[in-house]
C-alpha cells in the first residue's frame, strides 16, 4: 500500500471521522476501492494497538479551537477552510469539512432538547419579511408580516404591514397584547434594529434602543435579545414564518390591500383553532383553559401616548409616510424630513406638518397607497416626467392613473 495514502487515510480513523472515498481517491489518483481498502485496514490495524500507545497528531490540532470559534459565527466550512490555509494548514477540504459537520452534529444533539415553557411566562415576536403577491389587477403588492407567538399555548398573532418601523413594532405589539389577552412577564426579539442599538452593542451582548426600552417599561414586559445565528432560542416563531409560505397559492386570487389583510387575518384564525404538532392540542382551546389567567393586563393608558401624540415620521424617497401600514404622500420637497402627525377628532384624516406649518392632509383609508393630486403631479415632474411641460404630466395622469401605484 502507498505509504502517502496510508498516512492519508489514517487521519480519519484517528479522529473517526467519516471519510468520502471518491474524493480522498481523487486527491490521490486512485480508485475509490483502493482508498476503502486502506481506510479498513488502518482501522482494523489501529485496533489491535495497545491501549497506552499514543493518537498520531493530526493537521488539524492546532487548528481546532479556530475552527469551533468560526462555527460559533455559523460560517460554512468552505470559508473556514480557506481562512486557516492562510493561517498555514497544509491539509484537505475534505478534512475540514467532515470536522465541521461532525461538530455541527454534535452541538445540535446538545442543543435541540425541547424546552417546557410556563403559561404566561413569554412570547415570541419576529418579521416575515420581504414577501410579495399579484393582485387579481396584475398589481404586486410588496409586503412583511409581523408575528407574535405565546410559546406555552402556540397562539399566534399575524398581521400584515408595508414597513418595520419601531412605531409599526409598537402598533403590532399593542395589536397582538389585545388579540391575546394580556401580557407576558418577557418577550424574546430578535436583533432587530427597532430594538437593538447596534451601535452600542457587543457580539452576544445587546443594548436596547432607549424608546424601544421605555415601551417595554410602560407595558410591563422584559425583552430579551436572542443570541445571534440561534433561531433555537425563539423556535415557535421561526415555525410561525415557515407557515406563512401557506398564502402563496392565493398570489392573483385578491382584489386589493384590503382584502390582502384579510387573507393573513384568516390564516391566523385558521391556525390558531388547528391541533399544533408541538402540543398536539388546539392552540385557541389551549389558551382559553390555561394560559389566559396568567397574563397582565394591558395598561392602556400608560402606551396611547405611543400612538396617538407626537407621532412623527421620515418622509421616503418615494415623498410617502407610513402610518397604521399604509402610505401617505407629501410633496416631494420634503423627501428625508421628519413630518409630524396629527390625527383629526373625529379619526378621520391624518394631518402632516413641517416645521408647525400643516403641509398635507389625508383621509384615512386602508389602502396601501394614497396620492394627493397635486403630490402625484410634483412627483412624477421632480422625476419620471422631468423635463415635461405640465400639460403633457396632466394627459399623462390622466392616462395612467389606474397605474400609478405601479411606477
Amino acid at each position: 500500500m502507498r505509504r502517502d495514502l496510508r498516512e492519508g487515510v489514517t487521519i480519519y480513523v484517528t479522529e473517526n471521522i467519516k471519510p468520502n472515498f471518491a474524493e480522498i481517491a481523487r486527491q490521490y489518483n486512485v480508485d475509490y476501492r483502493t482508498v476503502k481498502k486502506a481506510y479498513e485496514e488502518v482501522k482494523a490495524g489501529l485496533k489491535g494497538r495497545p491501549s497506552g500507545r499514543p493518537k498520531r497528531p493530526s493537521l488539524l490540532d492546532p487548528f481546532k479551537q479556530t475552527i469551533d470559534s468560526k462555527l460559533e459565527l455559523n460560517c460554512s466550512a468552505a470559508s473556514i477552510f480557506k481562512f486557516i490555509q492562510k493561517k498555514g494548514f497544509t491539509g484537505s477540504y475534505t478534512l475540514v469539512k467532515d470536522y465541521c459537520r461532525q461538530t455541527r452534529r454534535e452541538r445540535v444533539k446538545k442543543a435541540t432538547i425541547r424546552i417546557e415553557h410556563s403559561p404566561g411566562l413569554s412570547a415570541q415576536v419576529d418579521w416575515k419579511e420581504e414577501m410579495a403577491l399579484v393582485s387579481s389587477e396584475g398589481e404586486l403588492f410588496k409586503f412583511n408580516i409581523f408575528l407574535y407567538v405565546l410559546p406555552y399555548s402556540k397562539l399566534k398573532y399575524m398581521t400584515l404591514t408595508f414597513d418595520r418601523s419601531q412605531d409599526t413594532l409598537f402598533s403590532c405589539l399593542h395589536d397582538a397584547f389585545l388579540h391575546t389577552g394580556g401580557i407576558p412577564t418577557e418577550i424574546w426579539f430578535d436583533n432587530m434594529k427597532t430594538v437593538v442599538d447596534h451601535t452600542k452593542s457587543q457580539f452576544g451582548h445587546a443594548v436596547f434602543n432607549e424608546r424601544f426600552h421605555e415601551f417595554c417599561k410602560d407595558a410591563g414586559f422584559t425583552p430579551i435579545a436572542c443570541r445571534p445565528f440561534r433561531p433555537q432560542t425563539k423556535g415557535a416563531v421561526e415555525a410561525l414564518a415557515r407557515t406563512g409560505e401557506r398564502l402563496r397559492p392565493y398570489n392573483t386570487e385578491f382584489a386589493d390591500g384590503t382584502e390582502l389583510i384579510e387573507l393573513v387575518h384568516m390564516l391566523r384564525d385558521d391556525l390558531n383553532h388547528e391541533t399544533s404538532q408541538a402540543t398536539d392540542e388546539v392552540p385557541y382551546l389551549k389558551w382559553l383553559d390555561e394560559e389566559k389567567e396568567y397574563l397582565h393586563r394591558v395598561p392602556v393608558n400608560l402606551l396611547e401616548p405611543y400612538f396617538e401624540e407626537n407621532i412623527t415620521r421620515v418622509v421616503s424617497k418615494e415623498a410617502m409616510i407610513n402610518f397604521r401600514k399604509c402610505k401617505y404622500s407629501v410633496d416631494p420637497r420634503y423627501i428625508g424630513c421628519t413630518v409630524a402627525v396629527e390625527i383629526s377628532n373625529d379619526e378621520q384624516r391624518i394631518h402632516i406638518y413641517y416645521n408647525g406649518e400643516e403641509i398635507r392632509t389625508h383621509s384615512i383609508t386602508t389602502n396601501s397607497l394614497n396620492y394627493d393630486p397635486q403630490d402625484q403631479f410634483n412627483i412624477l415632474k421632480s422625476d419620471l416626467l422631468k423635463g415635461r411641460t405640465d400639460e403633457d404630466i396632466s394627459a399623462y395622469i390622466r392616462e395612467h392613473m389606474t397605474d400609478y401605484d405601479n411606477l
